[in-house]
């Protein structure tokens, strides 16, 4: 559900979808792919930054060293404009080094309502953060939030996200051909595995985990993917360099705790983790007790 919270609007979708989701059967849907070979790539931090740009959250994300890999900005769910002084933390961030030494990559919040929301309207606020009066890029993609986890008859929900993301990369390569754009959708859970088929994918990032610890730790539903031949399973083989799925953790009770979540992250598959003290209704909004720190350098050691 989309909340308020101090003003700004922020989307989230912390409840697991039932293990018996309503879901079309697919062509192929009981054939899930050839294992590849693993990534070397370890586990690094994605953080859902939803505050505004001069609040003490975003202003401890970029005094972080080493920095995160990935960073979300949030003005309004998208649809407050993109303004000079977000564009200006959005540069900041990306001129961070992570621990793999790459740049941080920053996205833009859009939200899809499992493709109720109109296209138009989508597509509009996707433009709010990549057409900028100065021409130039201030960040490197869009994510896609409250995305569906079922391909819908004849595809139809996975189509909708696979345009989004032409979309996205026509925009992206026209401004600024040296960027690699990254897009990321957030089901909140397992997806079902059309949306990672060969030539139909509809992101590089899966958000397949939001919710608290005690869900994480006690009621996780055992897998990135699904299809209703197969159920639930870790999707390795969609995930050839190592940063197919991301899980996001709130209400993680300590430090210790925090560890644990992202030691189990990777574990379950994850290239990006997060996980935060913070609790709802927006538990994306505040620096962890533990600080950010901790956890770009605790994830550094993973993999």
């Amino acid at each position: 559900m989309r909340i308020r919270a101090k003003g700004l609007t922020a989307l989230l979708l912390g409840s697991l979808l039932a293990v018996g989701a309503t879901a079309a059967p697919q062509a192929g849907a009981g054939t899930t792919p050839a294992a590849t070979t693993a990534s070397t790539r370890g586990l690094e931090i994605g953080i859902p930054a939803y505050s505004f740009p001069d609040y003490p959250m975003l202003l401890n994300v970029q005094a972080t060293t080493p920095a995160p890999s990935v960073v979300i900005l949030n003005p309004g769910s998208g649809e407050a404009p993109f303004a000079a002084d977000w564009q200006a933390r959005a540069d900041a961030l990306r001129a961070k080094t992570t621990p793999t030494g790459e740049h941080t990559k920053v996205i833009g919040y859009v939200h899809t309502e499992a493709t109720g929301r109109d296209r138009d309207a989508v597509l509009k606020d996707v433009r709010n953060y990549l057409v900028t009066p100065d021409g130039k890029l201030h960040v490197d993609g869009i994510f896609f939030d409250t995305s569906s986890r079922n391909c819908g008859v004849n595809n139809v929900e996975r189509d909708f996200y696979l345009d989004l993301r032409h979309q996205v990369q026509a925009l992206v390569h026209s401004i600024d051909p040296t960027v690699q754009e990254l897009v990321v959708n957030n089901p909140g859970t397992a997806v079902q595995d059309c949306f990672l088929e060969p030539g139909k994918r509809t992101a590089d990032t899966f958000v397949t985990f939001e919710g608290t610890y005690d869900n994480y730790i006690n009621n996780y539903l055992g897998g990135n993917v699904f299809n209703l031949t197969a159920g639930y399973y870790p999707g390795a083989g969609f995930d050839p360099d190592g940063t197919s799925y991301w899980h996001l953790i709130h209400a993680t009770p300590n430090a210790t705790a925090m560890k644990t979540a992202l030691s189990t992250a990777f574990t379950r598959g994850a290239g990006y983790a997060y996980a935060t003290d913070d609790v709802e209704p927006n538990p994306w909004d505040a620096t962890p007790a533990w600080g950010f720190g901790a956890e770009t350098s605790y994830a550094a050691t993973i993999g």
